[in-house]
Protein backbone atom coordinates (compact mmCIF):
# COMPACT_ATOMS: atom_id res chain seq x y z
CA UNK A 1 0.00 0.00 0.00
CA UNK A 2 1.46 3.38 -1.02
CA UNK A 3 1.94 6.24 1.49
CA UNK A 4 -0.64 9.02 1.25
CA UNK A 5 1.06 12.50 0.57
CA UNK A 6 -0.34 15.10 3.04
CA UNK A 7 -2.80 17.71 2.19
CA UNK A 8 -2.35 20.82 3.78
CA UNK A 9 -5.22 23.46 4.32
CA UNK A 10 -3.58 26.54 4.54
CA UNK A 11 0.07 28.00 4.03
CA UNK A 12 0.70 27.85 8.54
CA UNK A 13 -0.18 24.27 8.32
CA UNK A 14 2.06 23.62 5.58
CA UNK A 15 5.16 25.85 7.15
CA UNK A 16 4.52 23.56 10.50
CA UNK A 17 5.53 20.26 8.92
CA UNK A 18 9.74 21.47 8.51
CA UNK A 19 12.68 21.65 10.31
CA UNK A 20 13.12 25.07 12.21
CA UNK A 21 15.96 26.07 9.20
CA UNK A 22 13.33 25.12 6.33
CA UNK A 23 10.55 27.21 7.90
CA UNK A 24 12.33 30.49 9.02
CA UNK A 25 13.19 30.36 4.91
CA UNK A 26 9.50 29.61 4.03
CA UNK A 27 8.59 32.39 6.51
CA UNK A 28 10.98 34.80 4.74
CA UNK A 29 9.29 34.60 1.56
CA UNK A 30 6.20 34.67 2.89
CA UNK A 31 7.20 37.96 4.42
CA UNK A 32 8.14 39.65 1.52
CA UNK A 33 5.45 38.33 -0.72
CA UNK A 34 3.22 40.02 1.82
CA UNK A 35 4.83 43.54 2.20
CA UNK A 36 5.82 43.64 -2.19
CA UNK A 37 1.70 42.78 -2.61
CA UNK A 38 0.05 43.67 0.63
CA UNK A 39 -3.34 42.74 -1.56
CA UNK A 40 -2.74 39.72 -2.45
CA UNK A 41 -4.43 36.40 -1.15
CA UNK A 42 -2.64 33.18 0.62
CA UNK A 43 -4.22 30.01 -0.43
CA UNK A 44 -2.83 26.45 -1.28
CA UNK A 45 -2.75 25.41 -5.22
CA UNK A 46 -0.45 22.35 -6.11
CA UNK A 47 -0.10 21.86 -2.09
CA UNK A 48 2.27 24.71 -2.33
CA UNK A 49 1.62 28.18 -0.34
CA UNK A 50 0.58 30.61 -3.10
CA UNK A 51 -0.19 34.17 -3.37
CA UNK A 52 -2.53 35.69 -5.84
CA UNK A 53 -3.83 39.11 -7.26
CA UNK A 54 -7.21 39.83 -9.05
CA UNK A 55 -8.12 36.74 -9.43
CA UNK A 56 -4.78 34.98 -10.89
CA UNK A 57 -2.04 33.51 -8.79
CA UNK A 58 0.89 35.56 -8.28
CA UNK A 59 3.81 32.99 -6.97
CA UNK A 60 3.91 29.51 -5.86
CA UNK A 61 7.17 28.17 -3.31
CA UNK A 62 7.95 24.89 -1.72
CA UNK A 63 10.85 23.24 0.00
CA UNK A 64 12.46 20.54 -0.75
CA UNK A 65 15.67 18.82 0.00
CA UNK A 66 18.28 20.54 -1.52
CA UNK A 67 16.53 23.67 -2.28
CA UNK A 68 13.19 25.99 -1.79
CA UNK A 69 11.44 26.63 -4.93
CA UNK A 70 9.90 29.71 -6.39
CA UNK A 71 7.10 29.67 -9.19
CA UNK A 72 6.65 33.06 -10.68
CA UNK A 73 5.49 32.01 -14.08
CA UNK A 74 7.39 31.50 -17.00
CA UNK A 75 7.21 35.46 -17.46
CA UNK A 76 8.32 36.12 -14.06
CA UNK A 77 12.04 34.25 -14.64
CA UNK A 78 11.79 35.17 -18.38
CA UNK A 79 12.04 39.20 -16.70
CA UNK A 80 14.94 38.26 -14.85
CA UNK A 81 16.63 35.42 -16.94
CA UNK A 82 20.16 37.62 -16.51
CA UNK A 83 19.66 37.61 -12.77
CA UNK A 84 18.82 34.22 -12.51
CA UNK A 85 20.88 32.40 -14.57
CA UNK A 86 23.55 31.38 -11.80
CA UNK A 87 20.06 29.30 -9.87
CA UNK A 88 18.70 26.18 -12.02
CA UNK A 89 15.39 26.31 -12.54
CA UNK A 90 13.03 25.82 -15.50
CA UNK A 91 10.37 27.36 -17.39
CA UNK A 92 8.46 29.49 -14.38
CA UNK A 93 10.63 27.62 -11.88
CA UNK A 94 14.10 28.70 -9.74
CA UNK A 95 15.96 26.80 -7.37
CA UNK A 96 17.30 28.77 -4.05
CA UNK A 97 19.68 26.26 -2.92
CA UNK A 98 19.62 25.13 1.29
CA UNK A 99 23.21 25.92 1.46
CA UNK A 100 22.86 29.75 0.55
CA UNK A 101 21.27 32.62 1.12
CA UNK A 102 18.14 33.51 0.14
CA UNK A 103 17.92 36.62 -2.68
CA UNK A 104 15.40 38.51 -0.96
CA UNK A 105 16.37 41.60 -3.17
CA UNK A 106 15.42 39.42 -6.33
CA UNK A 107 12.87 37.46 -5.14
CA UNK A 108 11.24 40.79 -4.21
CA UNK A 109 11.55 42.68 -7.39
CA UNK A 110 10.45 39.33 -9.47
CA UNK A 111 6.62 39.59 -6.98
CA UNK A 112 6.34 43.31 -8.07
CA UNK A 113 6.93 42.61 -11.49
CA UNK A 114 3.97 39.98 -11.15
CA UNK A 115 1.74 42.39 -9.19
CA UNK A 116 2.24 44.75 -12.14
CA UNK A 117 1.75 42.23 -14.52
CA UNK A 118 -1.19 40.50 -12.78
CA UNK A 119 -3.27 44.32 -12.66
CA UNK A 120 -2.28 45.28 -16.17
CA UNK A 121 -4.04 41.59 -17.06
CA UNK A 122 -6.88 42.25 -14.54
CA UNK A 123 -7.01 45.95 -16.36
CA UNK A 124 -7.05 44.81 -19.81
CA UNK A 125 -9.79 42.06 -18.96
CA UNK A 126 -11.82 45.13 -17.58
CA UNK A 127 -11.66 46.93 -20.84
CA UNK A 128 -12.82 44.33 -22.72
CA UNK A 129 -16.27 44.02 -20.68
CA UNK A 130 -16.79 47.98 -21.40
Amino acid sequence: MEAKTPTFATIDEYIDQFQPEIQDRLQQIRKLVREAAPDAMEKMSYQMPTFATNGNNLVHFAAFKKHIGFYPTPSGTEAFAKELSGYKGGKGSIQFPLNQPLPLDLIRRIVLFRVAENQRIADEKAAKKR
